[in-house]
């Protein structure tokens, strides 16, 4: 039933590495951290050279109301509770931390940073051809009675795109009135459902019947802090059901600073996950070195990092209905990810010169006026970027849901690890891309859509749970016929066959992605190796003596030759820094700015 193979082309390269070292070696559990051993790479720099930081507190098991205790009676100001992260959120002077990371109570402590929308380089769109490519519509699915949360700048409030709910949470959890000032969270928001519908439309949305939910946690630059993001996550586990949030989309950022084991916009989506709901993550726009425009590796943000999380890259689509052209944009984000080397993103998507709904008050729609689509009395915008492809997965992610339902009577949906496997299981790879450039290729929409109305979730675990027969290509509308990849990318497997055809105990909520295969200590994917600290990835990035990162101006690093005299310490990623690290200069964590 459920068949693993690794990437052949690397059976080699593994099989000389397996045999240099010797046996498979379990990695012991560490010990407990103590002091600064319990920051992360941003506030470890801050403790020196701020006034006053916000940072993520996370409590050691039950102690989260007593370290929150503790905090008040210093007279530091609280500014969050994290139940579901057992984490507390803080303002406090820099010189407070050394205390805090010594309370044996407090096990971790994380910067809390700024996160970014992803919207990126701009361009003229002559004409709509992003439901064709995708094989839409189809089979007469809409997303009805699918709710999507976008977690974004806001939505407007305007007829086009009506929104059931809207939740300023950087104010608190009380309903507000619709509002985007900045336009960037409209611009998603119109990509997923726009009531533009009818089949004469030029630009239209991916599923113009779901239920729109807005949770604003970016201010009116597009630019907020990751605790509000996370206290958006755990308002919609606990309205879940009121809300009827099926999907969370999340076209923000941050750059990673620790393993995805204890950041916690990470943890609070793997949460968000177990709870039921999908969670679609831009990969980041950092794909690039701008100066030099040189693409490399290692770009993904968090919390695309997260392994449960479903990451999306961009796909340029060259404004074409054929795929035979498409390549992944040079700013969408290549993996591994930081620190923790998993393979990302998921897939990729139409994520390069898109257009959809932008309201005329919103700052990006009077700063960029080349880049507005004036159709009769509807206002539109073209912009790129990962956020663009995130928004367009979260809309087929609605389209798969009302299908999945459709299967039984009971009205229940494929979970989110099963939904996530069906998206790369279908999707067609780009001629010529790396895993970690494309994760299992590009987004099929109608493949999808197919494949998830042909299972039955109801089956029992551990049966065929595939009702109907499926064939692993996909017809396009131009008569193209795109083949499956038939891949789902696990943790450190590649697993193929008849994968998804079996309701496997891996597509339970109560599952990890990631963690329910494991292959010793060895990771192979492509022509990359990964093996204790030595880790080769392709041609353009060596770790191990050699370094991935940010500089101090927030473009990537890559190769070997290095000026470290501009290199962010915080943002290194893999290498020999300890000795380079003191003769950095102090840095601030404000430095994530997008390119729009």
């Amino acid at each position: 039933m459920l068949s693993c193979s690794l990437v052949r082309r690397s059976v080699l390269v593994s099989v000389v590495v397996a045999l240099v070292a010797g046996v498979w070696v379990s990695a012991a559990r560490p010990p407990k951290a103590t002091g600064r051993a319990k920051f992360d790479s941003a506030v470890g720099r801050l403790a020196a050279d701020a006034s006053n930081v916000r940072v993520i507190v996370r409590a050691e098991g039950g102690r989260r109301e007593a370290v929150a205790a503790k905090l008040r009676g210093k007279g530091h100001a609280l500014l969050a509770e994290h139940a579901s992260i057992d984490s507390v959120s803080v303002e406090l002077p820099a010189a407070a931390l050394e205390e805090l990371a010594s309370d044996p109570s407090v096990k971790r402590v994380s910067i809390d940073a700024e996160v970014k929308s992803f919207a990126d380089e701009v361009g003229t769109l002559d004409t709509n051809m992003l439901l064709p490519t995708l094989g839409l519509p189809h089979e007469g699915f809409t997303g009805r009675e699918v709710g999507v949360a976008v977690l974004d700048t806001g939505i407007v409030s305007h007829s086009e795109i009506p929104v059931a709910a809207f939740y300023d949470l950087r104010k608190g959890t009380k309903p507000t009135k619709p509002a985007d000032p900045f336009g960037h969270g409209t611009h998603v928001a119109g990509m997923i459902m726009d009531k533009q519908g009818h089949s004469t439309a030029r630009y239209r949305s991916v599923a113009k019947g779901v239920r729109l939910i807005g949770l604003r946690v970016l201010d009116d630059s597009g630019s907020g802090y990751t605790s509000t993001v996370i206290s958006a996550i755990e308002f919609a586990i606990a309205n879940k059901a009121t809300l009827g949030i099926d999907v969370l989309n999340l076209s923000l950022g941050h750059p990673i600073y620790e393993p995805a084991a204890t950041d916690p916009l990470v943890q609070a989506v793997e949460r968000a996950v177990a709870a039921g709901i999908v969670v679609v993550v831009a990969a980041g726009n950092e794909g690039m070195n701008r100066q030099t425009g040189e693409v490399g590796y290692a770009g993904i943000t968090s919390p695309g990092n997260a392994p449960s999380a479903i990451t999306v890259g961009a796909v340029d689509t060259k404004n074409t209905i054929t795929r035979l052209d498409d390549q992944v944009a040079t700013f969408s984000s290549r993996g591994p990810t930081w620190y923790d080397g998993y393979a990302k993103p998921d897939l990729v998507a139409p994520g390069r010169r898109v257009v959809s709904f932008m309201a005329k008050k919103s700052a990006l729609y009077n700063q960029y006026p080349a880049y507005r689509v004036d159709v009769a009395t509807r206002t539109y915008m073209t912009l790129s970027g990962t956020s663009m492809s995130a928004a367009v997965t979260s809309g087929v992610v609605a389209l798969m849901i009302e299908a999945s339902r459709s299967t039984n009577s009971q009205n229940v949906a494929l979970p989110p690890n099963a939904i996530k496997a069906i998206l790369q299981f279908t999707a067609v790879p780009i001629a010529g891309a790396d895993e970690i450039t494309q994760g299992a290729g590009s987004l099929n929409a109608a493949g999808a859509v197919a494949l998830a109305r042909s299972i039955d979730p109801t089956r029992p675990q551990g049966s065929w749970w595939l009702a109907s027969g499926v064939s692993p290509f996909t017809q396009l509308p131009n008569g193209e016929s795109a083949p499956w990849s038939q891949q789902v990318f696990w943790g450190e497997r590649v697993l193929t066959g008849d994968t998804v055809y079996v309701n496997h105990p891996a597509w339970t909520t109560a599952v990890v992605w990631g963690n329910a295969v494991v292959w010793g200590n060895a990771v192979v994917w492509g022509n990359a190796v990964v093996w204790g600290n030595a880790v080769v990835w392709g041609n353009a990035v060596v770790w191990g003596n050699s370094i991935v990162g940010y500089n101090a101006d927030g473009t990537l690093i890559y190769g070997d030759a290095v000026d470290w005299s501009t290199v962010d310490p915080d943002a290194v990623v893999w290498g020999n820094v300890a000795d380079q690290v003191a003769l950095l200069p102090a840095r601030s964590t404000n430095f994530f700015t997008p390119v729009f």
